[in-house]
């Protein structure tokens, strides 16, 4: 008897143990037959920038249109190419907005199908904010959740370092994209190091996406030169439309470094003024004066 209940206990252990393990079986079996899944995370502000400098020689978007739909439908076959045995979760756009409002761009990239835009801030200066912190918690996010394996991200910023060590942390790999330089590089160092795999989107794969825009001309001879009270009337006309549709804190931070502005405010404010005046203020540094004083004279009085 006692040692039958010696044995009983054992024989127990071993039936559980047994029972776990083809549990275990069963669960690997069903793995190996769940294909990886993989998702793409565009920094919006980084392919505009590089693919700009690429093609037109300038960063600036106003100066150019990117075919924001024709570039995700390239990324998704190519990512199709290199992930061949992987189905896509979907597309992840990061870009800002002020006051993180959808622009209706970003409304026509949101209404895409597997597209997920995400907004960061966009302040006076057109600079994104917030942009890699989402990168991170997407990232970070879908690697805990075991939601993908693979992670292609097409950005170059030494702060998204910390977002790809994170989802390395849960296991997923993380592909870096860039797109060519002209010369030298486009992306951080720290951030190649770091990486699983680098891959550069040649000239060739995103030309067909960009298109230079043909600036509007003004023909002044047949129009009469506006005063410089009109023009500083336009400046604060602009100024009364930003405020409203940027917010006291975006034009507060101008204040900083009055009386100049940011040069890609400046040529804004320009494009703005001679689309309201139909008339051309280049070569006419009078009349800019009068425009940024307007500005300027509108701002202050606000604050």
């Amino acid at each position: 008897m006692a040692a039958m209940n010696h044995d009983s206990p054992t024989a127990d252990l071993t039936a559980r143990l047994d029972a776990t393990n083809d549990l275990l079986r069963r669960v690997l079996a069903e793995v190996a037959k769940t294909p990886s899944t993989h998702a793409i995370f565009v920094d919006a502000g980084y392919l505009y920038a590089a693919a700009g400098r690429l093609v037109t020689g300038t960063e600036d978007r106003r100066a150019f249109d990117l075919d924001a739909e024709g570039v995700i439908d390239a990324l998704i076959d190519k990512a199709r190419t290199i992930f061949a045995d992987s189905r896509l979760l979907r597309v992840y756009w990061y870009d800002g907005a002020r006051r993180r409002i959808h622009t209706a761009e970003q409304q026509s990239i949101a209404e895409l199908p597997d597209v997920k835009v995400r907004l960061g801030n966009l302040n006076a200066n057109n600079q994104q904010k917030g942009v890699d912190s989402l990168i991170r918690s997407d990232l970070e996010s879908l690697a805990r959740h075991r939601a993908i394996s693979d992670a292609a991200l097409l950005g170059g910023d030494e702060d998204l370092v910390s977002a790809v060590e994170a989802a390395q942390g849960y296991g997923a790999r993380v592909h870096l994209w860039g797109i060519e330089a002209p010369e030298g590089r486009n992306q951080a160092e720290p951030l190649l190091w770091e990486v699983d795999s680098q891959r550069t989107l040649d000239l060739g794969f995103v030309k067909p996406y960009v298109t230079r825009r043909t600036a509007p001309t003004y023909e002044n001879a047949d129009q009469p030169r506006p005063t410089r009270d009109q023009v500083r009337f336009v400046g604060a006309q602009i100024a009364a439309r930003w405020l409203a549709e940027r917010g006291t804190d975006a034009l507060a931070h101008l204040l900083q470094g009055h009386p100049y502005l940011p040069g890609p405010v400046d040529q804004e404010l320009l494009v703005e003024a001679e689309n309201m005046l139909q008339y051309s203020l280049r070569g006419h540094s009078d009349l800019r004066r009068a425009l940024r004083d307007g500005f300027w004279s509108h701002v202050q009085a606000q604050y």
